[in-house]
């Protein structure tokens, strides 16, 4: 089995790491934008050759697409035009664009849409990590409207992952990772502005930022170049929740103006519900 990965920064490297070492992979075609992060994957052996484009589709039997949205939009029809019998995968955000696109290809089938939900404030070929996948889950997305061996090939990837599986339709997604996903993103870099704004002093908040803190604006860390797109593309269903998010910030604002202090109660109670589900 040939895999080729185009874009090997976290998501892409980290799948060649383990792909080859759990053995689905016999070789992996690297393929990136960036002349650094095409020598740096092959000095991390991440990959074990680089290749145009066009030469790694046709070489491959497997081929995963782990750039940002925006460009997955552009690439994916011209590498469906290259595919005969390929399976392609992509691991973006969102899908709903994605699909759009290449409605009507000829080989669509060949394709198969999936999410890997699992990520990292880095990027590049140096954050690649064994085991990141592990026991996180992926999406795959109307699975009936690609070939049957092409989405066994995908499960069987994933599964290699370390990774669960889970159905459902591009539309349902896009709005669930909006409210599970994106907004926790927003959320981290607005606050670490508003901190930058704020706190002048780096050395205060370097020294007195709790692990709370830590934890909830380590997001903010996250490359621009990638959240950009996703956001650009998931404009309606970010907006959704972003007007809801603001709307709660609102409540907890409203009390303390005026000083409501049992209804700021009933606001954190209502929150600390989410211990059923999230342990």
């Amino acid at each position: 089995m040939v895999v080729t990965i185009i874009g090997i920064g976290l998501i892409g490297g980290s799948m060649a790491l383990t792909l080859k070492e759990k053995g689905f992979a016999d070789s992996v075609i690297g393929v990136d934008a960036k002349e650094e992060h095409q020598q740096k994957a092959l000095e991390l052996g991440l990959v074990d050759e680089i290749l145009p484009l066009e030469e790694a589709v046709k070489k491959s039997d497997v081929v995963v697409l782990a750039i940002p949205v925006n460009a997955c939009v552009k690439v994916l029809p011209q590498i469906l035009n290259w595919v005969d019998k390929q399976v392609v995968i992509d691991a973006g955000s969102t899908k709903g664009s994605l699909i759009a696109a290449v409605k009507n290809h000829p080989k669509r089938k060949r394709y198969v849409p999936t999410h890997p939900m699992w990520g990292t404030e880095y990027s590049g070929p140096e954050a690649a990590i064994r085991g990141g996948f592990v026991n996180k889950a992926t999406v795959i997305c109307s699975k009936e409207d690609s070939d049957a061996d092409a989405v066994e090939v995908a499960e069987q990837l994933y599964k290699t992952l370390g990774m669960h599986l889970v159905y459902m339709n591009a539309e349902a997604h896009d709005v669930h990772v909006a409210y599970i996903s994106h907004i926790s993103h927003i959320t981290s870099f607005a606050l670490a502005n508003t901190v930058l704004e704020k706190e002048k002093e780096e050395d205060a908040i370097f020294e007195l930022a709790s692990a709370g803190f830590e934890s909830t604006v380590r997001l903010a860390k996250s490359n621009p170049a990638m959240w950009v797109p996703i956001f650009m593309q998931n404009k309606e269903n970010v907006l959704d929740v972003l007007n809801e998010h603001i709307s709660q910030l609102r409540k907890f604002k409203a009390c303390l103006e005026k000083e409501n202090y049992e209804y700021l109660q009933e606001l954190i109670e209502n929150a600390n519900k989410i211990r059923r589900i999230i342990k």
